[in-house]
């Protein structure tokens, strides 16, 4: 039981550390500046959900991508760490703003339903559910069999739950 309560953290822990809902925060209400409380909760809930399915998809079909394009686990575990070390080291660099980050005015002006599409892109992939966190995912859900499928899924789902507070009631 011990050794499952700690995959279970290591998971959690794993996920948090790329889609780290506390600097993501910034980000979204950066992009939802100008919407009300509403339009916002409607956003970050349609962003985590579509993170969430992208997430379950790559999890359950992680262990058939390895084999299709047969790579094994230890090799994409070393690239997984290189693609995390890079995003990490781009994240401390800073730098000049994103169009991503901060859109345009005109961006702004667009109705209900374009805001909500930032939902999408860029919100969902690639800031949630990027290539670091789809990576993440496959790794823990393709170690083992269904337990660590639902141990990973479980885990984002929680941290999903994390972030939607961090985006609506900060």
């Amino acid at each position: 039981m011990d050794s499952f309560i700690n995959h279970a953290f290591t998971v959690f822990m794993g996920f948090f550390a790329i889609m780290n809902p506390i600097a993501n925060t910034p980000v979204f209400l950066g992009l939802t500046a100008e919407d009300d409380p509403n339009v916002r909760r409607k956003i970050a809930a349609k962003a985590l959900f579509l993170s969430l399915v992208i997430i379950i998809i790559f999890s359950a079909a992680g262990k058939l991508i390895f084999d299709l394009f047969g790579i094994t686990l230890s090799s994409f575990r070393i690239m997984g760490g290189i693609l995390v070390a890079l995003v990490g080291y781009h994240m401390l660099q800073g730098g000049e703003h994103s169009p991503i980050q901060h859109p345009s005015q005109e961006d702004k002006q667009k109705c209900l339903d374009d805001k909500l599409e930032i939902a999408i892109t860029p919100l969902a992939m690639p800031i949630l559910a990027g290539p670091g966190t789809i990576a993440t995912a496959m790794n823990f859900a393709s170690a083992g069999g269904v337990s660590e499928f639902i141990v990973t899924v479980g885990a984002f789902f929680v941290l999903c739950v994390i972030s939607y507070v961090f985006f609506c009631f900060w």
